[in-house]
């Protein structure tokens, strides 16, 4: 059986919504194009957009601490800046983001949103060239930006295990695949793929945090993902972290071919 891509996605702001993709161009040592491109930094975040360096995901508002973000579907247009938050199909903010105006809209509205949480009032970040992933350049890496791959199967074994269907989203790939064994990707490891025009080196298993806890389509909490992957498989890890060594174009419906592992 071919390993096919079946679904493609770009999350703009770190911790908010997917936006799918039918496919993208990539770069060699980069992540997909404005995928984690901006991010809500917490009041006492120290990120220097002069100097960007990686920063562990305390300092931003997610999902892992803040769950209510999942209320929120948004939408981004790189080429105007356009962005959009909307809730239960209601616009709630519509602005303009290469526009001081507009991110300090969009502050002003997470402040509310957010309430009382820590390290309100958020500060709308970004660095050219940076990416607000979580994971910091691996021993084995050239770079410090990654894809992230899920086998669909995979989570169907997890959740077979936890008596649930757990929606794919929740664990915010890049990239979800069908036609491999359940944890086999795992032993792609220091491996090299070939997606498309695309060739990748898997650098590192994803750890799962409290993030993958909340139900993207209620917002809230139900599925202890880190610790029924533990309980059931001995590990915490879903999907893989790859850079691109060869840039070009994928998309959905690309077959997925393993040149070593």
């Amino acid at each position: 059986m071919s390993l096919v891509v079946e679904r493609l996605y770009r999350y703009p702001v770190k911790g908010l919504s997917p936006e799918a993709l039918a496919a993208v161009t990539l770069e060699a040592g980069r992540c997909l194009p404005h995928d984690r491109r901006f991010a809500l930094a917490r009041s006492d975040a120290a990120f220097d957009p002069t100097h960007p360096v990686h920063l562990p995901k305390t300092h931003f508002f997610m999902l892992m601490r803040d769950e209510r973000l999942a209320e929120l579907g948004t939408r981004f247009d790189a080429e105007s800046g356009d962005f959009e938050v909307a809730r239960g199909g209601e616009v709630l903010l519509s602005v303009n983001l290469d526009d001081s105006g507009g991110r300090e809209a969009v502050e002003r509205f997470f402040a509310e949103f957010l309430g009382d949480a820590p390290g309100v009032p958020p500060k709308l970040v970004e660095a050219p060239g940076h990416a607000f992933g979580d994971a910091r350049r691996r021993p084995n890496a050239e770079t410090g930006q990654y894809v992230s791959l899920i086998n669909l199967a995979s989570i169907a074994a997890l959740s077979e295990r936890v008596g649930a269907e757990l929606d794919p989203l929740r664990f915010r790939a890049n990239v979800y695949f069908s036609g491999l064994p359940a944890r086999d990707e795992l032993d792609w490891v220091d491996g090299h793929l070939r997606i498309g025009g695309v060739r990748l080196h898997v650098v590192s298993p994803i750890t799962r945090c409290a993030a993958t806890t909340v139900n993207p389509a209620t917002a809230r909490r139900d599925v202890n993902v880190p610790r029924e992957l533990m309980q059931h498989f001995g590990h915490n890890y879903m999907g893989v972290y790859a850079e691109v060594l060869e840039g070009g174009e994928l998309g959905v419906g690309d077959a997925l071919l393993v040149e070593s592992a």
